[in-house]
């Protein structure tokens, strides 16, 4: 099997276990990592979270000089963060229309404020699982899982294979990451090794180059990784994992662990989606519910009470 299809199957059967489960979200303070899966395990305050809106909520808007007691003017809170208005759909903009902000005019001026307080402590572990059903071709896996391990934003960080797992190739792994062996297409996953904590309360190392004979580093602050952590569970939580269907006459919705569904063409014989299109022609797609199917299987809620509903029949996040 394909790593895209590889991956899919994981994500179903990692969300049949009751995780928050998201898909190739950046991992970095320089955006140049990028991991292949992500679990966020739900902390005290995850209701909290779950009653304000069922998409993203940006960070800008999080971090604005706005809270839920009183108005402000909203040139005042987009000064705050540095976001100019415009036309377009900008963070501020893209709060509002996801309920995180209101919008009112008073006294001939536009103010703003909370529709909720920002939940502290919604989101506990994160971890970040590197796909490699492949261990013969393992690319940049190793460099990849170092990155991880030297900044240590997420809690934990895993290699998730098909393949044996020779003492060869966990040698060449950090010690601290940990390694699965998983079977698509049954879903069966087995912990070869378990991973190990990584020290996201201080601060990290983030590799920036790798060159023969010179590594280029840079210091990430404590505060720093907190915002990034913030970040991720929270692309994590309006993202998920569910891929569009493509216009293909030929998909077929299919499931794995009784999770789905998973856009499976029966002529190309694999996984397709828009990012990893197969070669028949344009055709009618299913007409599939993606935002129905992960509310049911997943700590997501698709219509929280008071919130911005997310809309009916949407295949993509």
């Amino acid at each position: 099997m394909r790593e895209f299809g590889f991956e899919l199957a994981l994500c179903a059967t990692l969300e049949s276990e009751g995780r928050l489960v998201a898909r190739q979200l950046g991992a970095s303070t320089r955006g140049k990592r990028v991991v292949d899966t992500l679990l966020v395990e739900p902390g005290p305050a995850f209701d909290d979270r779950t009653a304000i809106t069922p998409e993203t909520v940006p960070a800008a808007a999080i971090d604005a000089d706005v809270g839920v007691g009183r108005w402000r003017p909203e040139q005042t809170v987009r000064r705050s963060v540095g976001v100019a208005g415009n036309d377009g759909p900008d963070p501020i903009e893209r709060a509002v229309q996801r309920g995180f902000l209101e919008r009112e005019r008073r006294d001939g001026r536009q103010m703003l404020r909370q529709t909720a307080r920002y939940p502290d402590r919604w989101f506990g572990r994160l971890v970040a699982v590197e796909n490699k059903p492949d261990l013969d071709r393992p690319g940049d896996l190793y460099a990849q899982l170092r990155r991880d391990v030297s900044l240590a934003a997420v809690d934990a960080a895993v290699l998730c294979t098909a393949s044996h797992v020779t003492g060869a190739h966990r040698n060449r792994l950090p010690d601290e990451v940990g390694i699965w062996r998983f079977d698509p297409e049954i879903g069966e996953r087995r912990v070869l090794r378990e991973a190990e904590p990584l020290g996201t309360d201080g601060p990290g190392l983030e590799i920036l180059d790798r060159r023969a004979g010179r590594t280029d580093v840079r210091t990430v602050t404590a505060e720093r990784k907190a915002d990034l952590r913030r970040r991720l569970a929270e692309r994590a939580y309006g993202k998920g994992w569910r891929t569009s269907f493509p216009d293909c006459p030929n998909v077929e919705a299919r499931s794995v662990s009784g999770v789905g569904p998973l856009p499976y063409c029966t002529n190309a014989e694999r996984y397709v989606a828009s990012e990893a299109p197969c070669d028949c022609p344009p055709g009618e797609r299913p007409d599939v519910d993606l935002a129905a199917h992960r509310d049911r299987h997943s700590p997501w809620v698709r219509d929280p009470a008071g919130g911005t509903r997310q809309q009916a029949g949407l295949d993509r996040f």
